[in-house]
């Protein structure tokens, strides 16, 4: 299961959305796909709740590995069909951080390992500056402060190249668009 969480070698440019929940992600993801006309890479962990959640279900600790297995071979997949540009909307740091928070610290040692060893030209952290969005799926909305502060916290302690993204959905867009544009150059 371990090689199934490493990233296939690619010259392709890699974009990675991350933040707290509600917070404008796959929106984003969309519109920077839609825009540099490319692919991007769906959250893995919401095509699982959304499953388990219509037979009465939810995510436990137990479905950890298997989020993240999904998430590569979605991200896997999808790099050998892009030529120069790939968005994600997600990637193993994050289900890392969602892992350790949800589940009193726990991370799988080889989820730990790719989560930090997997590369990425950038990731946009999303702000909390946007109105919560219930959906059934998402379930913290009094923790958004935290949870940013902890996704922040992540980024600085693994030296991840990062650009805050703030402010209205267009003021996102545009300000993701000109990082993304210094790295196509």
């Amino acid at each position: 299961m371990e090689e199934a969480l490493k990233q296939r070698d690619s010259d392709c440019i890699k974009i990675v959305l991350f933040g707290p929940e509600s917070t404008g992600k796959t929106v984003l993801a969309k519109a920077l796909a839609g825009h540099y006309q490319t692919l991007w890479v769906p959250e893995y962990s919401r095509i699982l709740a959304e499953k388990k959640k219509m037979s009465n279900e939810f995510l436990t600790e137990d479905d950890v590995m298997t989020i993240a297995k999904g998430q590569m071979d979605l991200e896997n997949e999808l790099t050998q069909q892009v030529k120069n540009l790939l968005i994600c909307d997600t990637d193993l740091l994050e289900t890392k951080v969602y892992s350790e928070s949800y589940y009193n610290g726990y991370c799988p040692k080889s989820l730990n390992k790719y989560a930090v060893q997997n590369s990425y030209n950038l990731y946009f952290l999303t702000n909390i500056d946007v109105p919560w969005e219930t959906d059934g799926i998402r379930d913290k909305p009094n923790d958004r402060q935290e949870m940013f502060e902890v996704f922040q916290r992540t980024l600085i302690d693994h030296k991840k190249p990062y650009v805050l993204l703030s402010g209205t959905f267009q003021d996102r867009l545009k300000t993701a668009i000109e990082h993304i544009d210094k790295l196509l150059k």
